[in-house]
């Protein structure tokens, strides 16, 4: 498959190289041409609103919007995720998404960059290690969205941190940031499988 990053701000490159890891083609996605030429889609962690600025700025934004809604598979990761939510809590002044899962997103849930963590989760019914940087975490999301992670957080309320809309994919947290390609690899075997023919 051709996996497309977007490449415009944030950890990109992690991506670009697991995609590559896992066995696919990875390309940066900058124009609309290059998004053209794409099975899939990753939005990459980074600052959610410079991401969505940018999108306009490249005349990117209406194009993945139109994709999403065409069908085509797409995964977020921690920006990714903000940009993937139909709606956004404590999100910038006007602050715009790409939308698609019915879900509500609380931008830097976890706190600011000095509140970073890591910690052991349950994804999909398998142990791995997640880090979180400046993490947004699920507020509320329809009953077509399913929830594939959660974690008890500081409120001591269970929050979801990777959910699954059809044929997108959204995690809270960054796999990009590790070794374990198994985050990835479920959005290329499960949801990319599913939604390209």
């Amino acid at each position: 498959m051709k996996i497309g990053v977007l490449a415009l701000q944030g950890d990109f490159r992690e991506h670009l190289l697991a995609a590559k890891q896992a066995g696919h083609a990875g390309l940066t996605v900058r124009r609309s041409e290059e998004l053209a030429e794409v099975d899939a889609l990753i939005l990459p962690g980074g600052e959610s609103t410079t991401i969505a600025q940018l999108a306009r700025t490249f005349d990117l934004f209406t194009d993945i919007k139109k994709r999403i809604a065409e069908g085509m598979p797409v995964y977020g990761s921690c920006a990714g995720m903000i940009l993937l939510a139909d709606r956004i809590v404590d999100g910038a002044l006007g602050q715009e998404t790409f939308g698609g899962i019915d879900m509500t997103v609380r931008r830097n849930a976890f706190g600011r960059q000095v509140d970073s963590f890591e910690s052991d989760l349950n994804f999909n019914g398998t142990e791995m290690h997640a880090v979180f940087i400046r993490a947004p975490w699920v507020e509320e999301l329809s009953s077509s969205v399913q929830v594939l992670s959660d974690v008890i957080a500081a409120d001591g309320k269970r929050h979801p941190v990777a959910v699954r809309q059809g044929a997108l994919f959204a995690t809270s947290f960054h796999p990009e940031l590790t070794t374990d390609l198994r985050v990835h690899r479920y959005f290329f075997d499960q949801v990319c499988a599913g939604a390209i023919k």
